[in-house]
């Protein structure tokens, strides 16, 4: 129950965060904070990304976007399972979509927001037998510094870590994917393996 409630705490905590209000108020998108929070104890998968898009900040729901459905056929998940608190716990590196700078690329996520939250994100949630570390930032943060490629291509040992690197599921990386075909062939498999024996509760 302790967990519980704290865990309650800290997710309404997020979303009343501004602390990047000035920072987004200057971008391209001159937008205001909406921090999208998806997690609760006893989740037993945690997806760490990198932070929300255009289309999360609309919707409130974390990855609902081609990204989104990409991700949930690499895990071999289903809407209802990928969006299951009780199971899934989703957490990017910022709360907040970034912006676009005046090219329209996307903005990094703030490392203010993980220097911020993190720490108390992953404590809240002890359950957690695996991490998707997806994208520079999220790898960063859970294997320290290194080529998201380079990490990608080790993912045996880090899997056995309880941490599974893999790239970005957005479409500018579709011209990787198609050039490292091992990805889809070998880490895939594995990956939707490992993931079902978590969520039937079998590891």
């Amino acid at each position: 129950m302790t967990n519980a409630l704290s865990a309650a705490a800290l997710a309404e905590q997020i979303r009343a965060c501004r602390i990047c209000a000035d920072r987004f108020a200057a971008t391209a998108t001159a937008h205001a904070p909406r921090p999208v929070v998806w997690f609760r104890p006893g989740a037993r998968l945690l997806i760490a990304g990198q932070a929300p898009g255009a289309r999360v900040h609309a919707s409130g729901r974390p990855f609902s976007d081609a990204s989104g459905d990409r991700l949930r056929a690499w895990c071999g998940l289903s809407e209802a399972e990928f969006y299951d608190q009780t199971r899934v716990a989703i957490a990017p590196m910022a709360f907040c979509f970034p912006g676009y700078d005046g090219k329209g690329a996307d903005l990094p996520p703030p490392p203010i927001c993980a220097r911020t939250w993190r720490d108390r994100v992953v404590a809240s949630l002890p359950e957690v037998r695996l991490t998707l570390a997806i994208g520079g930032a999220a790898q960063g943060w859970h294997l320290g510094k290194g080529p998201v490629a380079g990490r990608v291509a080790d993912w045996r040992s880090h899997a056995e870590q309880g941490v599974w690197p893999l790239p970005h599921p957005s479409w500018r990386n579709t011209g990787w994917l198609k050039r490292n075909p091992w990805f889809e062939a070998e880490v895939v498999p594995a990956l939707r393996h490992r993931i079902r024996a978590l969520m039937e509760d079998t590891v």
